[in-house]
């Protein structure tokens, strides 16, 4: 009795924990399905909500814009960007170009006013060469004497245009007329001039205001002042700074009245009987570019003397 209604009483207990577990199973699934139910019921209804659809639209269209406008951004960043080193190499090309024909301008405009310079300079030449009496032609300074580069001058003109030994030579410069030198050889084509400041170089001379006449000697260079020799102590009062010196016209080389300086110092050496006066060159000799080659009316410029009476190189 005891074994048989122990087991009787366990197989109760068993089928009401059965009973019990499939209870709360079944509770557990309606629960699940609906909750499923209702969240399907919630979107079904959202989703057929006219404005969720709308904001469902407008964000899928705000997303697309968006994307496009980033690609489109892209794009143009991209497209400037090639754009812009393009231009920046036509600018740089154009630049080049423009700097190349500014210089050229430059040349041009140096071009200009050289020719500008060259033309005055020729006028006055013209001008001048039309007031002188004398036979004349014009030269230009081609060069210096390779022998004696630092005084004999090499004149574009020879034999073939005329030009003899011990003609006169003299420019104009700043509206002046002055004494050059005289040539001394004589080419076909080239002729080579002994300048006033040579030291070899004698000119019979005057001072034109008190007219005393006197000898003007080279230094050598053209630095150095020319000096005027020979003329009496007693005309120390008569001359004064500034004074133009002339030619004097003797000995037939150098005509009369020729400009060769002016005064810039007296010397009076004490045991001599003579003053030493120092004469600045009218003729900037830097400067010199062309000459007139003039023969005087008596034509004595092939007599070989000169106005001392000494024989001339």
């Amino acid at each position: 009795m005891g074994r048989g209604g122990s087991k009787s009483g366990l197989l109760g207990f068993l089928n009401r924990s059965d009973d019990r577990s499939s209870g709360g199973a079944s509770s557990n699934i309606t629960i699940f399905v609906f909750v499923f139910l209702f969240i399907i019921s919630s979107v079904m209804l959202l989703l057929s909500s006219r404005n969720f659809i709308f904001d469902i639209q407008n964000a899928g269209l705000s997303l697309f814009t968006g994307i496009r406008g980033g690609i489109h951004e892209v794009t143009s960043f991209v497209e400037r960007s090639v754009l812009s080193i393009k231009e920046l190499s036509n600018l740089r090309k154009e630049h080049a170009e423009l700097l190349e024909q500014l210089d050229r301008y430059r040349e041009h405009e140096r071009s200009n006013a050289e020719i500008y310079q060259e033309n005055i300079r020729l006028k006055e030449q013209l001008d001048f060469s039309k007031t002188l009496r004398y036979r004349r032609i014009p030269a230009q300074i081609s060069g210096r004497d390779p022998d004696n580069l630092f005084s004999a001058i090499v004149i574009n003109k020879g034999s073939y245009a005329g030009v003899a030994n011990n003609m006169t030579v003299v420019a104009w410069q700043n509206g002046i007329q002055a004494l050059v030198g005289k040539v001394i050889q004589t080419g076909i084509l080239e002729s080579i001039v002994m300048p006033v400041y040579d030291i070899n170089s004698l000119v019979s001379s005057r001072l034109s205001v008190s007219r005393y006449e006197g000898i003007i000697e080279g230094q050598g260079n053209t630095e150095s002042s020319l000096l005027m020799r020979f003329i009496p102590k007693r005309a120390r009062d008569e001359i004064n700074i500034g004074d133009i010196v002339i030619t004097s016209g003797m000995g037939g080389i150098f005509p009369a009245d020729i400009n060769i300086g002016r005064v810039s110092k007296i010397n009076v050496p004490e045991y001599e009987t003579t003053l030493e006066i120092e004469i600045n060159p009218m003729i900037d000799f830097s400067r010199l570019e062309y000459v007139f080659i003039i023969e005087a009316e008596n034509g004595n410029a092939e007599s070989g003397i000169s106005q001392t009476g000494y024989f001339n190189d």
